[in-house]
């Protein structure tokens, strides 16, 4: 995989100039506006999994036919948001490949993930153009890393995110604790009934 915090591999992609061109083309130069982006898919999206950024925006030109980024007008490119590894397989009820690449949440499939709409709606709407939503397995990531040198920008590194898995574990009990205590089942607290607001853990991501 690509270095941490924003490393975006490829010919002639340096960590930086791929920073500052994502914010130019899809966030208007406002780097506070791309912040509150990576915040929502923070707060939305387990710590174990990486985020990344592919197409367009992190090259500048669209890999059918080299446009530039917004070729058709503001807003008209979207973002390609993918995510990696934990259990974000398990959220798409459609697959490329049968546990290993989901098809993407877009436009085009909307309901492909149910959970993550919320996060997408949200997404959407701050960068006012369309944002799909893919998760992948480890396996495919270096696939597409190495094997097929296709360019990306980690927005999102779990191995920067360790010290966020306590907190996000006790948010998960706490929803666990409330969840039954409002069926009365005490009993079941722990068994992961209390995982539906969790993604990857059987419920809808955070808006």
């Amino acid at each position: 995989m690509s270095a941490p915090d924003g490393a975006a591999d490829g010919p002639d992609l340096a960590d930086e100039a791929v920073h500052e061109r994502i914010v130019h083309l899809a966030f208007g130069g406002d780097a506070e506006r791309y912040g509150r982006f990576v915040d929502a898919v923070r707060a939305a999206i387990p710590p174990d999994v990486t985020v990344v950024l592919r197409g367009s925006v992190v090259t500048g030109r669209k890999w059918e036919d080299g446009r530039p980024f917004d070729a058709d007008g503001p807003g008209t490119s979207d973002l390609d948001l993918t995510l990696v590894g934990g259990d974000m397989l398990k959220l798409y009820d459609r697959h490329y490949i049968p546990g290993l690449h989901a098809a993407p949440l877009s436009d085009d499939d909307p309901d492909v993930a149910p959970a993550l709409v919320p996060l997408r709606r949200a997404l959407c709407a701050m960068v006012g153009r369309p944002v799909n939503i893919q998760a992948t397995s480890d396996l495919v990531q270096y696939a597409r890393d190495v094997l097929l040198d296709q360019p990306y920008f980690v927005v999102l590194d779990r191995d920067d995110r360790q010290a966020e898995l306590p907190a996000w574990e006790r948010e998960l009990e706490a929803k666990r604790a409330a969840l039954a205590a409002a069926t009365g089942d005490g009993d079941d607290a722990g068994d992961g009934a209390g995982d539906a607001d969790v993604p990857g853990r059987g419920g809808p991501a955070r808006p």
